[in-house]
């Protein structure tokens, strides 16, 4: 995710130092502090406790203004073909309606449950269905410079994997 979640007030230093570097940065208001002056158009906040489709929603806008918003994100088209950079997979049925509930939350964790009702709208099967079909996943998209991520008792996450020369350029700037 290249949107900066900070807890405000507590991080106001380091929103300081984001808002100097140019860098978007979304402000997750704690529940009795009153809500910071936002000047910077990619800044935004949200009060707690936010639904994670109002941060999603917020970030996607952050991103918006940025001039960033889908760079190097993946996209699913309607026949199943997973288009990341200039590589692509074709995805079966099930496994494309994995990804898709992937790629609407890109970055952000989706529920197992989510993915189940995603992946067989006409109810799920097994829990064993689910594991074999994200394992199918992992390895079809590997090529493509992606990784899903288990979170532990939440879901799974979808990223980019950074590329050695990219990640070298970033950690040398």
């Amino acid at each position: 995710m290249d949107v900066e979640l900070l807890r405000w007030p507590h991080e106001q230093e380091r929103r300081e130092d984001l808002r100097s570097q140019g860098l978007p940065r979304l402000l997750l208001v704690d529940p009795d502090q009153p809500p910071p002056v936002v000047t910077d158009p990619v800044e935004d906040w949200v009060r707690l406790p936010a639904s994670d489709d109002d941060v999603q929603a917020r970030v996607r806008t952050l991103l918006h203004r940025s001039g960033r918003p889908l760079e190097g994100r993946p996209t699913l088209d309607p026949d199943g073909v997973l288009r990341h950079g200039d590589a692509w997979v074709s995805l079966p049925p099930v496994e494309a309606r994995l990804m898709s509930a992937l790629l609407g939350r890109f970055g952000a964790v989706v529920s197992r449950e989510q993915l189940a009702r995603a992946g067989w709208p006409q109810g799920a099967p097994g829990r064993n269905a689910l594991d074999v079909h994200m394992l199918r996943v992992r390895r079809r998209i590997a090529p493509l410079a992606l990784v899903i991520r288990t979170i532990r008792s939440r879901g799974y996450l979808l990223e980019g994997v950074e590329s050695g020369a990219a990640l070298a350029a970033r950690t040398s700037a």
